[in-house]
């Protein structure tokens, strides 16, 4: 359960990463002029585009996701407040604009608490190996 969940909070960043800048793309040349230095608050096209897409959801949930599947595979269980800040995080904007991907979150999120809370009581990392 606990990949699963990984996996799924992963494909939802990436995918939001990717079509939130592929819908962005006509703002790229402001991004890479830096135009938004010292303009980053303006209510602009440009400044939204950026704090929706490289500064927003989809690479902190991609990170996440990548983590979660990575300490699965080296036998680590997750922290707790992890899935409950995931959680947490996609409840907030399931409830503030929909529609978004954000329930898929909600629901990720549960199965991680649940493969947690499933998980061994002392897993442990896989062991490393040491070559002398």
């Amino acid at each position: 359960m606990i990949k699963w969940s990984g996996r799924i909070i992963a494909f939802i960043g990436a995918g939001h990463l990717a079509i939130g800048l592929l819908l962005s793309r006509a703002s790229f040349g402001d991004w890479l002029s830096l135009r938004l230095w010292g303009h980053w608050q303006e209510d602009t096209l440009s400044a939204h585009a950026f704090w929706a897409n490289p500064a927003g959801f989809g690479l902190p949930l991609l990170i996440v996701g990548l983590l979660v599947v990575w300490m699965d595979r080296n036998g680590i269980v997750p922290p707790v407040f992890l899935a409950w800040m995931v959680l947490a995080w996609g409840g907030v904007c399931a409830l503030i604009v929909e529609p978004t991907p954000a329930p898929v979150v909600v629901a990720a999120a549960v199965l991680l608490l649940r493969g947690i809370r499933g998980a061994p009581e002392h897993a442990a990392p896989a062991p490393a190996h040491s070559e002398v």
